[in-house]
């Protein structure tokens, strides 16, 4: 024990992660009807028998709404040299409302069936982290269900959300996503709008974490000036080792450590490797390049994982969380000690999450 539930088992520190897609697959796979496969191995990264295998103890369970896009095409893309996508459309709010409240009914059908506890503060964080269920924090990737009055985010607040990306990788009326491009800077376009400003206040007030993963750089200075509360990166990566646009710059790095704020390394290939390719022969040393590079810049205290699992093409020795222990022996055989480990795999989540919960 460490004072935040079960925290220690047979594959050492339990792993708390900052995001994933599940909801998104178990809507594509039926909804509702789907959400009691979640107890069934093999199916996705993400499942209650590989969870217990593999030492995963919950992490944020993201609602977001796909684009229509050719998703052959952008893989075979994102094989070369360099890249540039184009950025989707923006949706439709009322569309993008009603799939955003479809994936939260199976985030409660999951609780409903023992799968996961929605967890609304730390209290509940803290017990059901370590139970027999996943500990789940409902995240929004991605704001189109929400318009410029924040009445829908109230809403949501009220059945669970507590933490919010403004953008994923397509406009929205509170700001400007990052494109998938390699090599790039994220300063790829203008930042925050007005309606941008008031979300990033209005979640400070109600206590919902901001996620800026997907924000393009001109969006992550705005929230800097703007917020109160650390800043977050739930899953990104080193700028510094892969330059794709999707992750941080030195500079990002350096605010988020000047904030006290945290990232979680995204297990995206792409976002890995430092030729920015979609290939998942992405070898453990290549991440622990990435965890040494963030933690030399913000510190053991600000460095978690955000694996992005269910959401995109990881390393072939991490397919699943069952594959997580072997994560973790990467970390001791670099010579991480027993306690950076638990700050990387739960600890430094649950200090983030009490300071912008709070």
């Amino acid at each position: 024990m460490d004072g935040i539930g079960q925290a220690d088992g047979a594959n050492g520190a339990l792993i708390f992660d900052g995001h994933n897609d599940c909801l998104t697959q178990l809507l594509l796979a039926g909804g509702l009807t789907a959400a009691a496969t979640l107890g069934t191995p093999g199916t996705r990264a993400i499942d209650t028998v590989s969870a217990r295998a593999g030492g995963f103890g919950g992490g944020f369970f993201a609602a977001w709404v796909p684009s229509p896009i050719d998703r052959d095409r952008r893989m075979a893309a994102m094989q070369g040299d360099g890249y540039d996508m184009p950025l989707p459309a923006p949706l439709d709010r009322a569309e993008a409302a009603r799939i955003v409240a479809e994936e939260l009914a199976i985030l409660a059908e999951l609780e409903r069936l023992g799968h996961v506890a929605i967890c609304r503060d730390m209290d509940e964080l803290r017990a059901a982290f370590g139970s027999a269920r996943l500990a789940a924090i409902c995240h929004l990737e991605g704001a189109e269900a929400i318009g410029p009055d924040l009445a829908a985010l109230d809403a949501l607040y009220a059945q669970g959300l507590r933490s919010l990306g403004p953008v994923w990788s397509r406009e929205t009326i509170f700001g400007h996503g990052v494109p998938f491009r390699f090599p790039s800077s994220p300063d790829t376009g203008p930042g925050l709008t007005e309606a941008g400003f008031a979300l990033v206040r209005r979640c400070d007030e109600l206590g919902i974490l901001l996620d800026l993963s997907h924000l393009n750089e001109a969006g992550f200075w705005d929230v800097a000036r703007t917020s109160t509360k650390p800043l977050v990166a739930t899953h990104s990566g080193a700028h510094a080792i892969s330059p794709h646009a999707r992750n941080l710059t030195d500079a990002q790095l350096d605010a988020i450590a000047r904030s006290d704020g945290m990232v979680g390394l995204n297990f995206a290939c792409a976002f890995l490797r430092p030729d920015g390719r979609m290939r998942d022969d992405v070898g453990m040393e290549v991440m622990l390049r990435h965890l040494d590079h963030l933690i030399g810049r913000v510190g053991e205290d600000r460095v978690g994982l955000g694996s992005d699992y269910d959401g995109a093409l990881v390393p072939r020795e991490l397919r699943s969380v069952a594959d997580l222990p072997k994560l973790r022996r990467a970390m001791a055989d670099h010579g991480y000690g027993a306690e950076r480990i638990a700050k990387i795999c739960h600890r430094n989540w649950f200090r983030v999450l009490e300071r912008c919960w709070s």
